[in-house]
């Protein structure tokens, strides 16, 4: 497949790093666009075809991915309008907040769209991708998710619910970040070097999740057969939540998702 990825910035990068490593895409079959020509030659001397051109950068391509900010959005698709093909082409979309319809409304009613919203853990391939689509036949979502799946897990969801996958996912990232963060400073206040906290912190995150994963079980099994009577665990835990851990998680997820409902509105 032959892949342009309009807009490599993180979220961009990650992605192309993810299509080449999982082996879904040939570095040379990947062409980025950026604004900025000294960032584009140092994606070159990574094996990455390049164009400051994103009407230049879609000839030939099979599958588009649009991974620009909102703000951006309205003033690329009006850009590339008169070289895409709507029959030929499908366009995958990363852009926050943005509902299909925008696509169809420029680049015409029958444009084949999927919205993804990956996380930045593409380049590790451990993403969580949502997917939702538009005009997409069965064979584009199936392609589709089977390469986000090379660079991680995916479902298929319904579009009305990307903004909340937006905050879940994609922002999801920052909040899991943050909290081996602070297990980590809380590992250095009780003695470890902030190196060997982090690690620890890291792994034990990593395998709390491969838990869940792999049991296929709820979080509170797993925290049932690590939690004693009078013992240091809950006392732990019922200290965190009496701090407002879960009630901080969960608001700040609500918060992110209205947020994200209103990125492209707001652009």
């Amino acid at each position: 497949m032959k892949a342009t990825i309009l807009g490599a910035g993180n979220i961009g990068m990650a992605l192309a790093e993810g299509l080449a490593e999982s082996g879904a895409c040939k570095k040379q079959d990947i062409t980025l666009t950026k604004r900025n020509a000294k960032a584009l030659a140092e994606l070159q001397k990574k094996g990455f075809k390049t164009s400051l051109s994103n009407t230049e950068a879609i000839k030939g391509a099979d599958t588009i991915f649009v991974c620009v900010l909102p703000q951006q959005l309205n003033e690329l698709l009006e850009e590339i309008r008169p070289a895409v093909n709507t029959k030929k082409q499908l366009i995958v979309s990363v852009v926050t907040g943005a509902h299909t319809s925008v696509f169809k409304n420029i680049l015409g009613d029958q444009t084949r769209i999927i919205r993804a919203m990956p996380n930045t853990a593409m380049k590790v391939r451990e993403s969580m991708t949502c997917l939702s689509s538009s005009n997409a036949t069965q064979k584009d979502i199936n392609m589709v998710q089977a390469l986000f799946n090379t660079m991680g897990q995916s479902i298929i969801i319904e579009e009305n619910m990307m903004s909340a996958a937006t905050a879940l996912c994609a922002c999801g990232i920052a909040f899991f970040l943050r909290t081996i963060r602070a297990a980590s400073q809380g590992g250095v206040e009780i003695g470890f070097h902030a190196g060997d906290a982090l690690k620890i912190a890291a792994q034990t995150a990593l395998g709390a999740a491969k838990l869940l994963t792999e049991n296929n079980s709820h979080p509170e099994q797993e925290i049932d057969k690590v939690t004693s009577p009078k013992g240091c665990t809950i006392a732990g835990l019922n200290e965190m939540e009496y701090q407002g851990l879960s009630s901080a998680m969960i608001k700040g997820i609500k918060l992110s998702a209205d947020i994200a409902n209103n990125l492209y509105k707001a652009s």
